[in-house]
């Protein structure tokens, strides 16, 4: 006969995230000692995330987080099905994330694994232990935070019925919430890469430059005019991965330049995370 009860179960899900069948073997294996069976769950989940761990985690969901409107941050968290990613509990533990990742000013990804989500639990280990309750892999994926001046995220669900797979922040210089919601849409559509022109490394704009130079000549241009052609080619490039150069989404004759301009407005950066996307 079994020497604990309901209530004792109860106890030990609340405590520990397993599910109850998992808790009801812990208690017996444990003749009902709620200590030992805490640390046998425990020992039971590491062994779990092992097996997991070569797994791929490639559903999920991006969150984000504002602390006001001068600091955000933007987070992707990681499972391997669409179904783990669509339950209560997987989104609470991104919340809890992000928000700990806010209250902490928490600088990258390491810091933030590192950082106490509730006294005595780190982020990495709340992810371990949601793996474990919910039998998946689980990790933490890119991470991003911004600070100072304006800052606005965007979230874009995909399907009604998952969470979020598109995230965007955003920071400009000045509080113009209109024009910043604006550019995280564009951002969310358009795929920029960089912000400005002079972001772009310069040895990424020597290969373009390259690939438009061979293209211009095995089309058999005029040597005279192939510099021509080729700088026209680099601006088309700057116009795709530009934020500032591409064609705003609302009115494809005005530039994202021309539309910071008519605000008084400077983008300072962006961050885009899509699930499944690099």
């Amino acid at each position: 006969m079994a020497n604990f009860t309901a209530a004792d179960v109860k106890r030990l899900r609340e405590q520990t995230g397993a599910g109850m069948m998992d808790c009801k073997n812990a208690l017996d294996e444990a003749g009902g000692d709620l200590e030992a069976a805490v640390e046998l769950l425990r020992l039971k989940g590491a062994k779990d995330v092992n097996k997991r761990a070569t797994r791929t985690a490639g559903n999920g969901l991006v969150a984000a987080e504002l602390d006001g409107t001068s600091a955000g941050v933007l987070v992707d968290l990681n499972c391997e099905t669409d179904f783990v990613a669509k339950t209560d509990l997987f989104q609470q533990v991104a919340g809890q994330i992000a928000k700990a990742a806010v209250d902490a000013r928490a600088a990258d990804r390491l810091t933030l694994l590192a950082t106490e989500v509730r006294p005595g639990t780190t982020v990495e280990q709340l992810i371990d232990e949601t793996g474990a309750s919910l039998k998946e892999k689980l990790e933490l994926g890119r991470y991003t935070r911004f600070e100072g001046g304006y800052v606005a995220s965007y979230l874009h669900r995909s399907d009604a019925a998952l969470p979020p797979t598109l995230g965007v922040l955003v920071q400009i210089d000045q509080d113009k919430a209109e024009v910043a919601k604006d550019l995280a849409q564009q951002v969310a559509a358009m795929r920029p890469l960089y912000t400005r022109r002079e972001d772009v490394p310069a040895d990424v704009v020597e290969k373009e430059r390259r690939i438009a130079e061979q293209i211009t000549r095995d089309e058999g241009k005029p040597e005279q005019a192939i510099p021509k052609i080729v700088e026209g080619r680099l601006n088309a490039y700057f116009k795709d991965v530009v934020l500032t150069e591409q064609a705003f989404v609302k009115d494809q004759k005005t530039t994202i330049n021309k539309v910071l301009a008519q605000n008084g407005v400077s983008v300072t950066g962006f961050a885009r995370f899509q699930i499944g996307q690099a």
